[in-house]
């Protein structure tokens, strides 16, 4: 049965993808933003939201909370609506660049971090763009048909999609052998992870990336693309992270993560309606 329901869940989201396809870019991307703000309330994801803002923003008020919920629905509709249309010119034109100069040159690898903020998905569009081969680590979906769907769309802007856990290992140092540079959305709790700060509490998050540009020696480089309007998106890309090697890699590894942890913060704070809020981020939410 639960094959059964897999494939109908793969069977309706190609169906969407294709009308979202079909459709001009705008059309679908507001239509996509107005399903997710019809819907989403709805969903226990929604008191997920609630609880997570409630402890990172204890000061705000019921129409402000509501109002940054109903932005992150919309914004998360238009995200799904935007995939089909991953690769094209049309999407790629709405996106402006700052920090171009900060990208790497002549073949050298970097670890581009990024969260599930903006359209997060555009981060591997921009490094596609500009011929920087590049892996994204993600993590599978649950559903291995919607993965194969959603995967099948971001195959044609990555260098290759290597999945977390021990399936992906070997294909990401694979990847680094080969000299192509690895992206990864850092953002989501892994029960297996280190306390690390996060708007001042700590969450559990997986240290592989700090593990392994300690090892590797590769640039740590932030990267976002946070929504202006519309279908319409601001690209920033940073220098790289500055840390201290010690020699104490347990050390070293909390000091990047910390770091890491930071730059996030500071995306969200920016932009609070455009992060992720239904993921139980914090061991308490």
């Amino acid at each position: 049965m639960k094959m059964l329901k897999y494939k109908i869940e793969a069977a309706a989201l190609s169906l969407l993808f294709a009308a979202f396809r079909a459709l001009p870019l705008e059309v679908s991307s507001a239509i996509g933003g107005f399903m997710a703000r019809s819907i989403g309330p709805f969903l226990r994801a929604n008191k997920i939201a609630k609880s997570n803002l409630g402890m990172i923003y204890p000061k705000m008020t019921f129409a402000e909370q509501h109002q940054l919920i109903m932005a992150m629905w919309d914004n998360l509709g238009r995200v799904a609506a935007e995939l089909p249309w991953l690769g094209t010119d049309n999407l790629f034109k709405r996106i402006t660049i700052e920090g171009r100069e900060h990208l790497p040159t002549g073949g050298n690898p970097v670890f581009f971090f990024s969260g599930h903020i903006g359209n997060w998905e555009l981060n591997s569009v921009i490094a596609h763009r500009t011929d920087i081969p590049t892996s994204v680590i993600y993590r599978e979906a649950n559903n291995p048909y919607v993965d194969k769907i959603i995967n099948g769309i971001r195959s044609h802007v990555t260098a290759g999609l290597l999945p977390k856990g021990g399936r992906g290992a070997v294909k990401i140092l694979r990847a680094i052998k080969d000299r192509k540079s690895l992206a990864l959305l850092i953002d989501q709790k892994m029960n297996e992870g280190i306390a690390v700060p996060f708007f001042g509490r700590d969450a559990l998050t997986a240290p592989a990336i700090a593990e392994l540009v300690l090892k590797y020696d590769m640039p740590l480089m932030p990267s976002v693309v946070f929504r202006t309007k519309g279908c319409h998106f601001a690209a920033r890309i940073y220098p790289p992270l500055v840390y201290e090697k010690t020699g104490d890699n347990e050390k070293d590894v909390l000091a990047i993560m910390t770091l890491i942890n930071k730059q996030l913060e500071s995306w969200i704070r920016e932009k609070p309606d455009q992060w992720f809020w239904v993921h139980k981020r914090w061991p308490n939410a």
